[in-house]
């Protein structure tokens, strides 16, 4: 395969992390729980951030220059988790190298850049992915084989929310449109992505947005098709705790319910009725809290409790396309990332509501 060979040593599959920030140290974490995965190599823009991250999380090599790093043998693949901006450049220098690359979500800024990933990806067969993990979690691959096996009937419709506690800070990365900040980028890949996955193609029917002070976007609604199912969805952050939302995804079938439970992204149970719902109850009440105690007629619940935060699912994902030989995932085709930024794009095409 042109540009993509097995440098895999006898000592397992190297990665190298590109970036030192708080989301490369969680996926350094969760190296542990991924067969035959070994630290390699690190790269920042200072050599004593690269050193600190390597000491600290066990990798053997620290790089501060990207082409030192890109032409380290030891590297396998780059896991790309640099800020939003960069995320396009890195990828097609990392792809020029020869390195398959896993590429923090989102996966670019733009649809346009997302499809010169995946333009440059398949030209030179080397493997590229967008980082959402979310797919690759066993509750969200349980949910999708649960529907897929028509356990809850044909969808008819389906709702997320994903709406944190963020108090406005002029000078963080998500209020700063310099740097890619906004809610849609940040958040609202999950459940666009999520849908995609879980229905079909997604087609924007309408789309609303709020800006911050700072001009980004800091809530968004959007109603959509994905496939043949109606989705809605809310993302957004708010200052008050008590303000957060619902923060699951809801699959209303013919003959049942389905509820990846709160907080979705991180798949921590599934809850599933026998019977068709108008409105799944909210897990944040006393009800729902109590009912995960006790056994219910036509409830279950599943539970997918973890020692990881889950980002080891789609580690061990690409470690094994990689294998197969292949320069895409079939959970998680860039076509599919191009999708969900042009849903992102169509939306902040429209003015905001203030």
């Amino acid at each position: 395969m042109a540009g993509q060979t097995d440098t895999t040593t006898w000592d397992g599959f190297g990665w190298g992390i590109w970036a030192t920030g708080a989301i490369a140290a969680q996926f350094a974490a969760d190296l542990d729980h991924v067969s035959g995965a070994r630290r390699a190599a690190v790269c920042s823009r200072s050599m004593e951030s690269a050193q600190a991250f390597a000491a600290a999380h066990g990798f053997a090599a620290a790089h501060a220059d990207p082409d030192a790093f890109l032409a380290d043998p030891s590297v396998d693949a780059v896991y790309i988790a640099s800020p939003h901006t960069e995320h396009c450049d890195q990828a097609l220098r990392a792809i020029a190298a020869g390195k398959p690359v896993l590429i923090e979500k989102p996966v670019a800024m733009t649809s346009d850049e997302a499809r010169a990933i995946e333009e440059a990806a398949q030209t030179a067969g080397v493997f590229a992915m967008e980082a959402l993990w979310t797919r690759f979690l066993p509750a969200v691959q349980r949910a999708k084989a649960l529907i897929d096996d028509g356990v809850i009937g044909p969808v008819r419709r389906a709702e997320a929310s994903l709406i944190f506690h963020r108090p406005f800070d002029p000078d963080h990365r998500l209020f700063d449109p310099a740097r890619g900040g906004g809610v849609l980028h940040d958040l609202g890949a999950y459940p666009l992505s999520l849908a995609t996955f879980l229905f079909g193609p997604p087609v924007l029917e309408s789309g609303r947005w709020h800006t911050a002070p700072t001009g980004v976007d800091i809530e968004a609604e959007m109603v959509l098709r994905c496939g043949t199912v109606p989705f809605a969805a809310n993302v957004g952050f708010v200052e008050e705790p008590a303000a957060e939302g619902r923060n699951d995804f809801i699959i209303y079938g013919e003959t049942g319910t389905l509820r990846i439970d709160r907080h979705f992204l991180g798949g921590p149970s599934l809850t599933l009725w026998n019977r068709p719902l108008e409105n799944a109850p909210d897990p944040r009440g006393w009800g729902e809290k109590l009912a995960r105690r006790l056994p219910l007629p036509g409830r279950t619940r599943m539970d997918f409790a973890r020692l990881s935060r889950g980002l080891n699912f789609q580690a061990a994902a690409v470690q094994a396309a990689i294998a197969r030989g292949e320069t895409a995932h079939p959970s998680m085709p860039l076509s599919d990332s191009a999708a969900v930024l042009a849903i992102i794009e169509q939306v902040l095409a429209t003015p905001p509501e203030g």
